[in-house]
């Protein structure tokens, strides 16, 4: 019995006016199926493989193993010990925690293979004949004992032309289908390269590893030679919708390295060892590829499968509540019991990953939620605690275990650990009247420090200076910032990086780390307004979209949820005694349970974290986006982020679709009672400045730059990057030095689908309107009236269009907002009622002293100076209870009575409220293991 092949002919188009021609007008001849664009012509070859097993080579992810850079590959048991080429990985004990899989991570490795083409026995199979039938190529292959191939190529298919195959089994066993015969490039003809998740760029597999379906951003990969991208792209059929794709329901692999070290995209299907490819004699696989010649480059190419095939597009609208009233809901969240912060150690509890332990982000999360939304609360028990974290801890994971290895906590009070950057903010936000900031940015920026995980951080480099430019006003940062910026477009833009980890990253783990810096080189740009920066924080950006879901496509259907009235149960969640959670059964749109545009968490914990929900990217994204006329990321950024929950949605999608985290009350419960996936704590503030930075972006950007916030940078770790407002006016159409006032629930509006921000001047409250729906919105607002008192003489203006106003009538008024597009007016005449942010940033000169070094208990005592709100002291001591056993702190102010505050455990360190302008003087009690009294000098601050 023979096999055959069909190809579909398509004329592809490029740049509006390009068309890339099918060689000729016949059937191609036996070499193969010929594309050529712009100048180039590729020739796809009839050939195939197929990988044979008569046992079970039992699919399992494990560690690559490749330097710099974490991530878990497919491998198979290999019959043959010659072949078992993969080798045991030493998995470091602080390697655990939530996303990794000790399944992955530390099960049996012996005999096993990463090498596609040693997963079993390879039959290669090459078309001896051709037919031709109308608009269909069959090619013919030979006979062989143990299967039958056909294949063939439609002409009609659109957008790509489609290789089709039909495999029969003719015995029993395990088999796998490679196309392989796409065209191969020898690694130094390739300009650029990618295969999902960590090839980009220039880096290139070590082997033919395969990427399972279901960690396939895109189901291709692909080659670019300088003129086309060149790819074959698995079925869309072949990656359903439902059940969420995870390994064990991934039908087919991709590859881009061949069996002969060349980069050649190869798609296998069914996986060996993986669904479907176990097979009884007379059993049919059927299965379809598009061969991709693009002549555009390779995030473009990923930007045209993904509309053209997959149908993304502007698909999100508020869901069920909108924006701001999600940012409520999570910021009251924030400040219950369930929100998990640990007041004695100043943290977030990490209970997650490290029992016992704490983290946080930065201390400018909270601190920008106090100013924005005028909450003293906020700023009492967040925003202040964080601040003396951020300047006492050694690392963001603290934990007074000191047996505790999981991710390397440490328990030291050696801080700063906020970046330099969080240093520039701090100081500039109370008006550059704490001297200690600029000495610990000064300290920091000459040597190295380890922040995270086990990242060490060079102080000295262009990201840094920039913000030692802004901390000190000295040019010669800012020449320094831009010398050393240019030399990193040099080596890491305008050339592709080859290898892992890079000039500012030494390893690879979070998405951010594997494109260039692209989030302060547009701090950069916005500083300079130099055109060179902003065109490498978007091409930085397009390649950040390569990590975004762009599959599998969006069925326009319903899907049933929560069956049984059942949540998901995350199985690491279940490991550790978590209990069910419980939520009504329903059917909801599917574009609602959609991953297209979220990320998986990490190269590392990728298999387990598909899609999370801390997409601090989108603001980023969408600026760019507007600066750039880059419609893609404006698309992706919306996406990641519009309605998606009511409240704080926990992490992560995992095991399957739901809605559970979507309600408002889904973070509402103790620890032990969340099933559906991981609560990270830290994560909750970050999550709130995402919020905003996405409001006052989109306000930016519909307004077209008319509303303008001036902002800084937030730079925590890892993928949190926000921009931090509210410390600086900005312009609100034609009104300038307008502060930006976003109060808990403002306003009550009667439509979901309208998002807004709101700002004030003097007896004017300025509102601007977000429409995320494609349909005109006509509906009422009413404004609280315990914030803002509106008397009979307040009167609506409109700003953004020469409409009629509404007229104001117990506080509500009618707004009309075009589809996508926004509306803005002023509400003159009213009394606006705000406290807590007009005195946090009452700031005025203030040169008192503000810092001592005490020797005894290596102890720093810092003055903070917080505007016409209030001012403390705050001592700490860098040793720990290894040499002391309590500590005690006497203190007057302004020469009043004595007071003494005890601390009988470690951490050693004590908070003094300091009445405003006030000095005071202190000195330190210590008992050491001997219970030896020590007594430090007394020390004076604020003179």
């Amino acid at each position: 019995m023979k096999t055959a092949i069909y190809i579909k002919v398509l004329c592809l188009s490029i740049s509006c006016c390009f068309c890339a021609q099918v060689s000729g007008q016949k059937a191609p001849d036996i070499k193969g199926f010929k594309v050529t664009s712009k100048g180039k012509t590729y020739l796809f070859k009839p050939d195939f493989v197929v990988v044979y097993n008569d046992k079970d080579p039992e699919l399992a992810l494990k560690p690559s193993g490749l330097k710099k850079v974490s991530y878990n590959i497919p491998t198979w048991t290999t019959a043959d010990p010659k072949l078992a080429d993969y080798q045991q990985q030493n998995v470091n004990i602080s390697v655990a925690g939530d996303g990794f899989d000790d399944k992955i991570l530390r099960s049996a490795t012996q005999n096993r293979t990463a090498n596609i083409y040693q997963a079993g026995t390879n039959y290669f199979l090459s078309a001896i004949k051709t037919v031709n039938s109308r608009d269909t190529t069959y090619f013919i292959f030979p006979e062989h004992a143990y299967f039958t191939l056909s294949a063939w190529i439609v002409k009609s298919s659109k957008p790509y032309p489609k290789i089709e195959f039909s495999f029969v089994a003719k015995k029993a066993g395990f088999f796998s289908v490679g196309y392989i015969g796409a065209p191969s490039f020898k690694n130094d003809e390739a300009k650029e390269l990618w295969q999902p998740l960590i090839w980009t760029e220039r880096r290139a597999p070590l082997q033919p590893y395969l990427t399972p379906a279901f960690m396939a951003t895109s189901p291709t990969t692909l080659v670019n030679d300088g003129y086309n991208s060149i790819g074959v792209l698995a079925g869309s059929r072949h990656l359903p919708f439902q059940p969420l794709p995870l390994l064990n329901n991934s039908q087919f692999g991709i590859a881009l390295l061949n069996r002969k070290s060349e980069l050649q995209p190869q798609v296998f299907a069914p996986m060996p060892g993986g669904i479907h490819s176990q097979m009884k004699a007379g059993q049919v696989f059927e299965f379809s590829m598009n061969l991709i010649v693009e002549p555009l480059s390779i995030t473009k190419t990923y930007e045209r499968i993904a509309t053209a095939v997959f149908g993304f597009k502007d698909y999100r609208s508020n869901a069920t509540v909108s924006m701001n009233t999600t940012l409520d809901n999570l910021i009251d969240y924030s400040k219950t019991r369930y929100a998990w912060f640990v007041d004695s150690l100043k943290g977030f509890a990490y209970s997650t990953d490290v029992p016992g332990a704490v983290k946080n982000v930065s201390s400018l999360n909270p601190l920008e939620l106090s100013i924005v939304r005028d909450d003293q609360e906020m700023f009492d028990k967040r925003a202040y605690p964080l601040m003396e974290f951020m300047l006492s801890r050694e690392k963001f994971l603290f934990a007074i275990d000191s047996n505790q290895k999981i991710q390397s906590p440490s328990r030291k009070l050696r801080g700063p650990i906020a970046p330099l950057s969080e240093l520039q903010v701090l100081s500039a936000v109370f008006g550059r009247n704490n001297s200690f900031y600029t000495a610990m940015a000064e300290k920091e920026f000459g040597t190295a420090r380890i922040r995270n995980l086990d990242e060490e951080q060079k102080g000295r480099n262009w990201v840094n200076a920039m913000f030692m430019f802004k901390l000190t006003s000295d040019s010669s940062y800012l020449s320094l910032t831009k010398s050393l910026a240019d030399q990193y477009l040099k080596e890491r833009v305008d050339t592709r990086i080859s290898q892992f980890g890079d000039p500012l990253f030494s390893f690879n783990f979070f998405w951010p780390t594997f494109t260039n810096n692209w989030s302060a080189l547009l701090e950069l740009y916005e500083l300079t307004g130099e055109r060179r920066y902003l065109n490498a924080a978007q091409d930085g950006a397009r390649h950040y979209t390569l990590f975004t879901w762009m599959a599998p496509q969006i069925p326009d259907d319903l899907v049933r949820v929560n069956k049984g009235g059942k949540a998901p149960m995350y199985w690491y969640l279940k490991s550790k005694g978590h209990q069910q959670m419980y939520y009504p059964e329903e059917k909801v749109p599917a574009w609602r349970l959609s991953e297209m545009g979220l990320t998986s968490e990490s190269s590392g914990t990728s298999t387990g974290h598909r899609g999370i929900f801390m997409s601090t990217y989108a603001p980023w994204l969408l600026r760019i986006g507007y600066y750039t006329n880059d419609l893609f990321l404006m698309n992706v950024a919306k996406a990641s982020i519009v309605g998606r929950s009511e409240s704080f949605p926990g992490y992560h999608m995992n095991t399957e679709r739901t809605t559970a985290y979507e309600k408002a009350d889904f973070p509402l419960h103790e620890h032990k009672e969340q099933s559906v996936n991981s609560f990270h704590y830290n994560h909750i503030l970050p999550m709130a400045s995402m919020f905003v930075d996405y409001l006052v972006s989109d306000a930016y950007v519909k307004s077209k730059g008319r509303i303008d916030f001036p902002s800084d940078y937030i730079e925590g770790y890892a993928y949190l990057q926000n921009k931090f407002y509210g410390a600086k006016k900005g312009k609100f159409f034609p009104f300038e030095n307008v502060q930006l006032w976003m109060p808990s629930r403002l306003l009550r509006i009667d439509n979901i689908a309208l998002n807004y921000i709101s700002a004030k001047k003097g007896d004017t409250l300025l509102l601007a309107f977000m429409n995320q729906s494609q349909n005109t919105i006509n509906t009422q607002v009413a404004v609280d009236a315990s914030r803002v008192g509106i008397s009979t003489g307040s009167t609506v203006r409109m700003l953004s269009s020469a409409e009629k106003p509404s007229s104001l009538k117990d506080g509500c008024f009618q707004v009309s907002v075009p589809a996508g597009g926004m509306t803005a007016l002023a509400i003159t005449g009213v009394k606006i009622s705000s406290s807590f942010q007009d005195r946090i940033l009452n700031v005025r000169k203030d040169k008192r002293s503000d810092y001592a070094d005490i020797p005894e208990g290596d102890a720093k005592a810092l003055l903070f100076k917080l505007g016409a709100y209030a001012q403390k002291l705050y001592v700490f001591l860098q040793e720990d209870d290894t040499k002391w056993k309590k500590a005690r702190l006497i203190y007057k102010i302004d020469g009043k009575t004595e007071v003494a505050a005890d601390k009988n455990e470690y951490p050693f360190e004590f908070t003094v409220p300091v009445d405003q302008d006030k000095p005071v003087r202190f000195y330190l009690e210590l008992m050491d293991k001997n219970g030896k009294l020590v007594k430090s000098g007394e020390t004076e601050i604020g003179r």
